[in-house]
């Protein structure tokens, strides 16, 4: 014979259901996250990338500009060299040599600009979305947020990474000045 089991009263399931408990947002006390996609993933990361990948391409092609330019002096020069005497051959030739160590140390240097501002950026983004990250905590009751690379093993229900871009996606949006950010 059949024998129903009792049905529980409402919130004795293991969880209080007017504790606000949302759909999506795992009830965990140790939440994972990867930082690296939660970045790239996100709107903003995405603005960045593409900034970064405009300003790259910038430098690159004046990279090129720059060394066609110095082949050609390069090659003017070694037409000349036959045509001088030495003494005046080695003053220009040094005069180039250190043409081409300056020119080098300011495209190096621009280079690290572009990287800086991406590092500045990263920074950025992630002190913006420590409120969000902070009241998912909140949400889940959770007591800390791991990276999950750290992580030996842990289930995929504790992995909050797509529940965070899009909190933060709608909070910072893409991290673009705005016209009221740029009056002010």
């Amino acid at each position: 014979m059949f024998t129903p089991l009792p049905v529980p009263a409402q919130g004795t399931i293991g969880f209080d259901v007017t504790s606000g408990t949302q759909l999506g947002i795992p009830q965990s006390s140790i939440l994972t996250i990867q930082p690296e996609r939660l970045y790239s993933s996100s709107a903003y990361g995405r603005r960045v990338a593409r900034g970064l990948e405009a300003d790259g391409a910038v430098l690159t092609a004046e990279n090129r500009r720059i060394e066609a330019e110095l082949r050609a002096e390069e090659q003017m020069l070694a037409e000349r060299r036959l045509s001088m005497e030495p003494a005046a051959f080695r003053a220009l030739a040094d005069a180039f040599d250190e043409k081409v160590q300056e020119t080098r140390r300011l495209q190096e240097s621009k280079l690290r600009e572009i990287n800086s501002v991406g590092e500045v950026a990263r920074r950025e983004f992630f002190r913006l979305s420590l409120p969000v990250l902070q009241q998912v905590m909140r949400e889940t009751g959770a007591g800390a947020i791991l990276d999950q690379s750290s992580v030996f093993l842990s289930a995929d229900a504790a992995d909050i990474t797509d529940l965070a871009i899009s909190r933060i996606d709608a909070v910072l949006g893409d991290g673009a000045p705005t016209n009221e950010d740029v009056q002010q």
